[in-house]
């Protein structure tokens, strides 16, 4: 139990730190007191059962949640995740932040997401189908192409996202690809999908390192995290010509002050991100963070940097690829010790733009070319970023306080037109 109450108090703590930063950023905007009121929490959160018949006949009851921040501005639009962690809260900030990003990069959404308590790398195929299914079954009243458009998060992917769009279009009786984003291309997704939050991290990367007078190629990079966002970005800023001095995952980290070999690496992992149990000679995560380097991009779990060890960090550029892995005390320190911080808001929107391009195809049933998709997220990311940029600077504010404000001025206005407040 007191792991339990641990995973409660962090994951309040992301919430918490969350509607911390909105009320700052309404405040400064000159919002009253009840736009907060209505912003900090989900207008709509929803818990549901799902009775699974698992594989030796038993049936094995999961709860799930969706959460669905505020849709002033049009339809909300998130991710579902299947994790043993997954909580109500950490649904409710999560859901916070998709609004935010929605409005940072200008897309007619509201954010949203959904997640259900379960390991599925301890399920079955067939099991796995039959929770998604279920999942869709207990939510469709609430979701749908106009309504709630979800997308695939931490331990889904394209198929769980294709068993989910089947199942909704079984119950509403036609075809409906623009119920979910991040299906399979034969599905109506999108070119560009699987690399979009990697791509949105790189063109920020870019956009700070011009602001910082740093050349990409031979610059310093550190990424913790080797996931789909880490691995992907390693390999795009490997591409571009930087030298990537440092990774990690779950088990440690690699430190080479000539650069890694990240084909080598990419060719090793396993089918969970994992690759440095291959080798002897790691350093810790830890260790990872506080390396020298021109650029570090946190792109694993929240709280990695904290008042404890951002006095240690010695990058130039932090860029969050991961959601919230700098504490507000940390960006503090980062920005007082002239540290340009990319804040994960902003950084990591990259993949529910290309999502937005996947439902804009679907409603009009005509697909775009891989080269089409990146020009688009491309312009759409370059502004975003020039926009944070110079309400940080105008304001005089950190970069994580000018994106909040950035990102929930829509919304806001959007309330105060309906009537709403």
């Amino acid at each position: 139990m007191v792991a339990d109450k641990g995973k409660e108090s962090h994951q309040h703590d992301v919430l918490k730190s969350t509607q911390t930063v909105i009320h700052l950023a309404l405040d400064k905007l000159g919002y009253p007191e009840e736009v907060f009121e209505l912003l900090k929490e989900p207008l709509r959160m929803l818990t549901v059962k799902i009775p699974v018949r698992m594989d030796d006949g038993k049936v094995k009851v999961f709860t799930g949640y969706r959460a669905q921040h505020n849709d002033a501005v049009g339809p909300t639009k998130g991710g579902i995740r299947f994790h043993p962690n997954v909580t109500e809260k950490e649904v409710k900030a999560l859901s916070i932040w998709m609004s935010l990003k929605c409005g940072i990069v200008d897309l007619p959404y509201g954010g949203g997401k959904g997640g259900i308590i379960c390991d599925p790398r301890d399920m079955s195929f067939r099991e796995l189908e039959r929770l998604s299914r279920g999942y869709v079954r207990a939510i469709s009243q609430i979701v749908g192409p106009a309504k709630d458009i979800p997308a695939p998060d931490v331990f889904t992917n394209s198929q769980i996202m294709a068993w989910m769009m089947d199942e909704y279009s079984r119950i509403d009786e036609y075809n409906s690809p623009g119920f979910i984003t991040g299906k399979p291309l034969v599905l109506g997704g999108s070119h560009g999908r699987e690399t979009a939050t990697a791509k949105g991290v790189t063109i920020c990367i870019r956009e700070a390192a011009k602001k910082k007078g740093i050349d990409l190629k031979g610059a310093r990079v550190v990424v913790q995290g080797f996931g789909n966002a880490g691995s992907f970005l390693a390999k795009f800023m490997h591409d571009a010509g930087a030298k990537i001095i440092g990774i990690s995952d779950a088990y440690g980290g690699l430190h080479d002050e000539n650069g890694l070999d990240i084909d080598y690496l990419l060719d090793r992992r396993d089918s969970f991100g994992t690759v440095t149990k291959l080798f002897n000679d790691t350093i810790s995560n830890e260790e990872l963070l506080e390396l020298d380097c021109d650029i570090l991009v946190p792109a694993a779990i929240e709280n990695q940097i904290t008042e404890e060890n951002a006095h240690n960090i010695r990058a130039g550029i932090v860029v969050e690829a991961a959601n919230g892995p700098t504490t507000l005390e940390a960006t503090k320190i980062l920005t007082e010790r002239g540290i340009l911080l990319v804040p994960d808001v902003l950084a990591s929107s990259g993949g529910v733009t290309v999502s937005y391009f996947e439902w804009v195809q679907n409603n009009q049933g005509y697909y775009w070319t891989e080269e089409e998709v990146e020009e688009k997220l491309e312009k759409i990311l370059v502004n975003s970023f020039q926009n944070v940029y110079d309400t940080a600077q105008t304001r005089r504010v950190d970069m994580r306080l000018a994106a909040y404000m950035v990102g929930v001025r829509k919304m806001a206005e959007a309330c105060r037109f309906r009537g709403w407040i």
